[in-house]
């Protein structure tokens, strides 16, 4: 048996910094020690039934109410950690990490998963980036000659690994493919943490996809381990988790629970939970209206909204809020006022609700949420002490998915395909963050796009300003998109488009449209 994992993909620069022998140890350790778990949480995600062919609905666990209804609180947060009412996210790329950690917001969440495509280059320029920024190195010159470099007031930096469902295909530890979630979460760990608590900081981390408490419990197990691993004290390590499932919606408390002396907080991670909405009723006979009408407001965004604000702050943890991904146009005036005017309501009704903080995807975004916040919380840091004991969310709440006035358009259809091929041709190229029609768009506004055409197609929906939603009219569109799109000789569009075909077609919901697309990259 080897003693480190074996590497398969290029070693040329910065494999040689990043994979050193210890730190492949570190990674081949984490591999014996939790594989086995990993892959039983995945199993556990296939078996696991709401018993909604027969008609039931999912309720919150009976086995766990005596967490719901205990008197228990997080460990408290860190310094640097209290104040969070502006987070700006984005890839670890060089220029978009030294802006973002300049841009005055209090956090920056570098991704590591939706919003970079995994390629073996992308995997190891990250860690290289984050590295370099943990140690105020990072820098960068680009083609045209501008020198970009880390100010005086840097944002805290958390990172968000790849979910569990993924693998790393440039890694394997005798014989197995690796965790994607423990290579990025190991080899930033190894690398940093010692570092960072040195600077007066620590290593703070983003989890996604959780769809159960017992998940939460397998990344709390990889914290103690990979601490006690390096020799650093329990509670080193903090985690928020993006409640962007459906079935993570029920388990808000024990998530916390399981995490609670390495939590942090929950983020509403909302592109991502409409997805998961989808995916969960795929055998039920509803379907959503356009993506653009499915806001917070409506009754299951709203009542997953309220409820994660009350539980955070009943256990002492932040809320955070959800994206806004709207990008600033520099030529357009009047885009601009209109989405900013979208983006002002949408932060006031979470900072009225009680959100301690909330996402940005673009810097100049980040004075106009922080103005919003700052009129609701002074000089206070959060609104922890807001217990929001009026909210009242049951399980029906979470799973009324009325939108009065919903409805299912050609511009809806022809949006979602755009998104969709676009994003996909990015994603295939090593781009796994890209500019559509002034919104920044990753891999959850992709899969949100495929589900709805899916479950369209499925439904027999009839769009309000046309025909029956059939394959033959979705592949008309298709290629009418494709043709407008420059033609399937460009780029990768024609395999974009193939990849879209294989999901949207496909008589079975297809798990994640980035698990079909990652052997292109291999």
């Amino acid at each position: 048996m080897t003693t480190s994992a074996q590497v398969l993909g290029s070693l040329e620069p910065p494999a040689q910094e990043i994979l050193t022998p210890a730190a492949l140890s570190f990674i081949a350790d984490l591999h014996r020690t939790f594989e086995g778990r990993r892959r039983e949480a995945l199993e556990r995600r296939k078996k696991r039934a709401f018993g909604l062919k027969e008609g039931q609905r999912p309720d919150f666990l009976e086995e766990t109410r005596a967490v719901r209804q205990g008197d228990w609180r997080v460990a408290p947060a860190p310094a640097d950690l209290r104040d969070r009412r502006v987070e700006i996210t984005g890839p670890a790329d060089a220029k978009m990490m030294i802006n973002a950690l300049n841009s005055g917001a209090k956090v920056f969440m570098a991704d590591l998963e939706d919003s970079m495509s995994p390629t073996w280059e992308n995997v190891l320029g990250g860690q290289k980036n984050l590295r370099q920024a943990v140690r105020r190195t990072l820098e960068l010159t680009d083609p045209r000659g501008k020198h970009y470099q880390l100010g005086e007031t840097l944002a805290t930096l958390l990172v968000r690994p790849r979910g569990w469902h993924l693998v790393e295909k440039n890694l394997r530890v005798d014989g197995d493919e690796v965790s994607a979630s423990l290579v990025d979460f190991g080899l930033y760990f190894f690398h940093n943490a010692a570092e960072l608590l040195r600077r007066g900081s620590g290593p703070y981390f983003y989890l996604p996809k959780l769809e159960s408490h017992l998940e939460a419990r397998l990344w709390n197990d990889v914290f103690v381990h990979a601490q006690e691993g390096l020799g650093l004290p329990r509670g080193t390590i903090r985690a928020t988790v993006l409640i962007e499932t459906l079935p993570a919606a029920f388990e808000m408390d024990e998530i916390l629970y399981e995490l609670r002396e390495h939590a942090s907080g929950l983020n509403a991670g909302r592109w991502d939970y409409i997805f998961s909405a989808i995916r969960v009723f795929c055998d039920e006979d509803f379907f959503l209206p356009d993506r653009a009408q499915i806001t917070m407001a409506v009754p299951f965004m709203n009542a997953y909204a309220e409820l994660l604000v009350k539980t955070c702050h009943a256990r002492g943890a932040h809320a955070i809020g959800g994206m806004s991904a709207f990008i600033p146009s520099r030529r357009d005036e009047e885009v601009n006022r209109i989405a900013l005017a979208k983006v002002s309501e949408d932060k006031q009704r979470e900072a009225a609700a009680g959100s301690d903080g909330s996402w940005v995807a673009h810097p100049d975004l980040v004075p106009v949420v922080q103005e919003i916040f700052d009129r609701v919380l002074g000089e206070k840091p959060h609104q922890l002490g807001r217990l929001r004991e009026d909210v009242e969310v049951c399980a029906a709440d979470l799973v009324d998915f009325a939108v009065e006035g919903g409805e299912v358009t050609e511009a809806g259809v022809r949006l979602n395909v755009e998104v969709a091929v676009r994003y996909l041709d990015s994603w295939l190229q090593g781009r796994g963050a890209v500019a559509i029609h002034n919104l920044m768009e990753d891999a959850a506004t992709a899969e949100i796009s495929r589900a709805q055409l899916w479950q369209w197609l499925r439904r027999g929906v009839r769009l309000e300003d046309g025909p029956v939603f059939t394959a033959d009219y979705y592949q008309e569109i298709r290629e009418e998109e494709l043709t407008r799109l420059g033609g399937p000789q460009k780029s990768r569009l024609r395999r974009a488009a193939e990849l879209l075909d294989n999901v949207v077609l496909a008589q079975d919901f297809k798990d994640f449209l980035t698990l079909e697309a990652y052997p292109d990259l291999i």
